[in-house]
């Protein structure tokens, strides 16, 4: 690869906790936030009223304005994987489908077309901790151990030429996406046979969760695991429908065990939800739901559910016995979307019908 007189980024691709370096990779595309106040540079006053530091502030600017078509960028995760190296193209843009990529907002966007890709079987390629910067998401690359690999690598002229993968239709530079409202989640769960009392308190209780939810934001708590499953988590499971009977908490090391009927056992089980703290990763969790779920003698259950009490990820079971990679739908108490094209599946309506206690495996 010839690097010379090309300008290097490391851009960062999440953390320990999220990794997002396969999202980037399967779109052809960089992300960076806080993105909620809209495109730079017009979001700057707004990001900074809500207490967002100079720092961060410098780091948006920087991948808004600063990497231009044909520089060269090194995807990372941490100081010692790199997980693909691409050359920018195109403008900055901001993309309101990135709202929401497992709880970060990361609306503003560069296109990248991938030009080496790590080996999934083989993993990343590994420098010597600290080889790459810790810290902002973006940042000039000047390790010199890994500017002599990108010249030893020998991409294959196709890669150049190939044309960058298309972004869903939805994808519309400093355009918001229109949010699913509470009346349309009332229609879609009427239309769906559940009574009209149960919808009005259902969505009394989602309201009520979402303040819980902006007081220990806002008050800067940090409740527990525990706290987490008591009012945010229990709550939303039971007003759809689910009740104590048949609901086990702490089950067999499952953080909740939802029952399709009683006696609670196995050949009954109907979910594994795994909860997190608020602010964590959920969807990250999912392996570990599956692994307790796919045991044997747990066949029947056919969902699982990934929270950190405001999202919530759903999965369903395929014929083969397997979880399927990907949620099968997704809601954020706090963002109610119709569907996540980015991440591929539907959004609060199907979140909401998948993972009530009469759900029959219809997906609308």
């Amino acid at each position: 690869m010839d690097v010379e007189g090309k300008r290097i980024w490391q851009v960062a691709a999440g953390d320990a906790d999220r990794n997002y370096a396969d999202l980037f990779l399967k779109w052809d595309v960089i992300a960076d936030g806080p993105g909620e106040k809209g495109p730079w540079p017009d979001c700057r006053d707004g990001l900074e009223a809500i207490g967002y530091s100079k720092r961060m502030l410098s780091d948006v600017k920087r991948f808004s304005e600063a990497i231009s078509g044909g520089d060269l960028v090194v995807l990372r995760v941490g100081t010692s994987d790199v997980y693909a190296v691409g050359q920018g193209v195109g403008e900055y843009l901001w993309l309101d489908d990135f709202g929401d990529i497992d709880g970060w907002d990361l609306q503003h966007v560069r296109r990248v077309k991938w030009l080496w890709r790590y080996d999934k079987q083989k993993g990343p390629k590994w420098f010597p901790a600290y080889t790459l910067k810790l810290g902002d998401v973006v940042q000039p690359m000047d390790a010199q151990l890994v500017k002599e690999w990108l010249r030893g690598l020998e991409i294959p002229e196709e890669a150049y030429n190939r044309e960058l993968e298309a972004l869903p239709d939805s994808c519309k530079h400093g355009e918001e996406l229109p949010k699913t409202t509470a009346q349309q989640v009332a229609s879609s769960l009427f239309d769906n046979g559940m009574a009209r009392g149960s919808i009005n308190a259902l969505l009394e209780r989602m309201d009520d969760l979402v303040r819980i939810a902006d007081w220990y934001q806002r008050k800067k708590e940090h409740p527990s695991e525990h706290e987490t499953v008591a009012h945010l988590v229990v709550p939303l499971l039971r007003a759809l429908g689910w009740t104590p009977q048949k609901m086990a908490l702490e089950w067999n090391r499952m953080d909740i065990a939802l029952f399709s009927g009683m006696p609670r056992k196995d050949d009954r089980l109907a979910i594994v939800v795994e909860a997190k703290r608020i602010g964590s990763s959920c969807l990250r969790a999912k392996g570990q739901a599956a692994k307790l779920a796919e045991k044997r003698g747990r066949e029947p259950c056919a969902r699982l559910i990934v929270t950190d009490g405001l999202r919530y990820g759903v999965y369903v079971r395929e014929h083969g016995g397997r979880f399927r990679d990907d949620p099968e739908a997704y809601l954020n108490l706090t963002r109610m979307m119709r569907s996540y094209p980015i991440i591929g599946c539907g959004g609060a309506k199907d979140a909401l019908r998948m993972m009530a206690a009469d759900w029959r495996g219809q997906v609308a």
